[in-house]
């Protein structure tokens, strides 16, 4: 019982985290001139990327036996949830809250930013799939996560020079840590903007951490393999930054936010992670890995056919998404 109670406070942790998180990085966005494109792909998306980049960098430092295969589960098992669960929960949220939305269940973002957030991630994403799946030489993986790493840093300058409408154009809602919203017009200080942002950053990464630990304890006193955990749970526990900040964006129709960030952290997962695999541990995959980025690479496929064809992740599409998560769920549950 008290472990089903520190999972529900934890959870109630990521989501106050998540508030706080989003409004300030809404508000440094607008401080900085930013369109809404590279705030969601970037500063949201790195910043909520930190908990799950951190679990493979960890278990890399650690080289205790079994280290390496945490690293990947870790690094290849967080793309996957976004290509999937938590695609699916923006067209959830965008349907369920359709009456409340300007543009109800049509997705209006920052198309140039998305689709290149989706090809980035499927061509990389692919390439360490291949690459995982070959008998490469040591040399080679190294060269790669060099290549990987540089990649995300033509994707960082690409996504400054073209984010969209800046978020000045946007109308902004209160600073939830400044006293005076509503009372005067001027924007809220630096200082506290940034205070917020790390009150809320830390309040994800420890609600996360926290969610992890209670999620093994359980398993322990049930029985549940480990595996499962591995693959699974704990990404998804990590991965709930990111699904909680998309949902209260869509809430509010700010689309661009809610998909950049989402995108945005899986062209950050499908590099940054990827480079310290290959460089520092032997980048190979098993099948569950194998099968993992395999329906992560058909997920991104699914957002990229949705946007293109409607621009709207609709029933279909969701569907899709749920049918992967699922059928990935079941193939380790009966391996």
């Amino acid at each position: 019982m008290s472990n089903v109670i520190l999972l529900a406070a934890s959870f109630a942790i990521i989501l106050a985290g998540a508030l706080l998180f989003t409004n300030a990085i809404e508000w440094m966005g607008h401080k900085l001139d930013m369109g809404e494109g590279a705030v969601g792909s970037l500063l949201a998306a790195v910043g909520t990327a930190m908990p799950e980049t951190l679990i493979p960098i960890v278990a890399i430092i650690g080289g205790a036996s079994g280290s390496e295969e945490v690293a990947v589960g870790a690094i290849v098992g967080a793309p996957f949830l976004l290509a999937t669960v938590a695609m699916a929960l923006v067209g959830i949220a965008a349907i369920g809250y359709r009456r409340r939305r300007p543009q109800g269940t049509h997705l209006k973002v920052h198309v140039e930013t998305i689709d290149r957030d989706l090809l980035f991630f499927m061509i990389f994403f692919g390439a360490a799939l291949a690459i995982g799946l070959l008998e490469t030489p040591t040399w080679f993986e190294i060269v790669a996560g060099i290549v990987f790493l540089g990649a995300y840093g033509w994707y960082v300058r690409e996504t400054l020079k073209n984010g969209g409408v800046a978020a000045a154009d946007h109308e902004m809602e209160p600073l939830i840590m400044d006293r005076r919203a509503g009372r005067h017009d001027t924007d809220p200080p630096n200082g506290l903007i940034t205070l917020q942002l790390l009150i809320g950053l830390g309040a994800m990464v420890g609600g996360a951490q926290l969610f992890v630990d209670e999620l093994l304890h359980f398993a322990d006193a049930v029985g549940v393999p480990a595996i499962v955990l591995s693959l699974i749970l704990a990404p998804l526990a990590t991965e709930l930054p990111e699904k909680a900040n998309s949902y209260f964006w869509i809430r509010d129709g700010k689309d661009s936010l809610a998909l950049g960030n989402i995108t945005g952290a899986m062209v950050f997962q499908s590099t940054i992670p990827i480079f310290f695999g290959m460089v520092f541990i032997d980048w190979s995959l098993d099948r569950f890995a194998t099968a993992s980025m395999l329906i992560g690479l058909a997920g991104g496929a699914i957002a990229y056919w949705a946007l293109r064809r409607r621009s709207e992740f609709g029933r279909l599409a969701i569907a899709g998404w749920l049918m992967l998560y699922s059928i990935f769920l079941i193939y380790v549950i009966v391996s």
